[in-house]
């Protein structure tokens, strides 16, 4: 029981990466809170809560944070992990309602997550933050614009808030999940995938399982001496 007696927030925890993770972080011993904007009418886990959040919205967050601390007390983990692709225009075709919505759910959306939950975790000196960004937020990418910049820049919030709240014994970790078999994956154009599985070291997808797993690293005190840091699960994409 690597996470017992812990309480846990994750985002786009419906599906993907993100019901791994929940169901992972549940067999460990977590409370989880699982949030997302749609969830299957079969849905549930044991140990397992759910809260409908837009994680674009702050008063949202708010409200499902203060669900939370109401409920358990406290929040030891804090895992962003919604996201989407959802243009692979480049800056020069890309719509800018398609920019916003992208920059708004990819980047606000851990900053906002990260504001509403910071002050319950500092109060008790102590927690752990994980954001999800991408492959590409190390590495280049033609197209896909709005993604690239969202992912890169989650990736230095994470270094940043390492930073501000080290002090305040709150470690904030990136993870950088490859091409993962995931609803969003399977949704996009054949072409793309088989492009970034050809030039991946390993030839093959990424299991959501396989990142839930590092996420269940950062989250646990196993990785205590870590903040800061990048978790890169590719496959060996950004080796090279």
């Amino acid at each position: 029981m690597r996470l017992a007696k812990k309480v846990a927030l994750i985002t786009g925890g419906a599906r993907g990466i993100g019901l791994a993770t929940v169901k992972l972080f549940a067999k460990e011993g977590a409370t989880v809170h699982v949030c997302d904007l749609n969830f299957d009418e079969d849905f549930a886990i044991d140990g397992v809560v759910r809260h409908r959040l837009d994680v674009t919205d702050f008063a949202n967050w708010q409200t499902v944070v203060q669900d939370i601390i109401h409920q358990d007390g406290r929040i030891d983990i804090l895992f962003n992990n919604a996201g989407t692709v959802l243009s692979y225009a480049g800056i020069a075709d890309i719509s800018i309602e398609d920019w916003h919505k992208v920059i708004a759910i990819n980047q606000t959306g851990p900053f906002y997550g990260m504001k509403a939950v910071l002050p319950y975790m500092r109060a008790v000196g102590r927690g752990s933050i994980i954001n999800t960004s991408s492959i590409w937020g190390i590495a280049g990418a033609a197209g896909v614009a709005a993604y690239t910049a969202s992912k890169a820049a989650v990736r230095h919030m994470s270094k940043n808030a390492a930073l501000t709240y080290v002090a305040d014994g709150i470690r904030v970790n990136s993870i950088h999940p490859g091409i993962i078999q995931t609803p969003m994956i399977d949704a996009q154009d054949p072409q793309i995938t088989d492009a970034v599985v050809s030039i991946t070291p390993m030839k093959r997808l990424g299991r959501p399982e396989e990142i839930a797993y590092g996420a269940l690293f950062l989250a646990s005190d196993e990785s205590s001496y870590m903040t800061g840091a990048e978790l890169v699960i590719d496959g060996g994409y950004t080796a090279p």
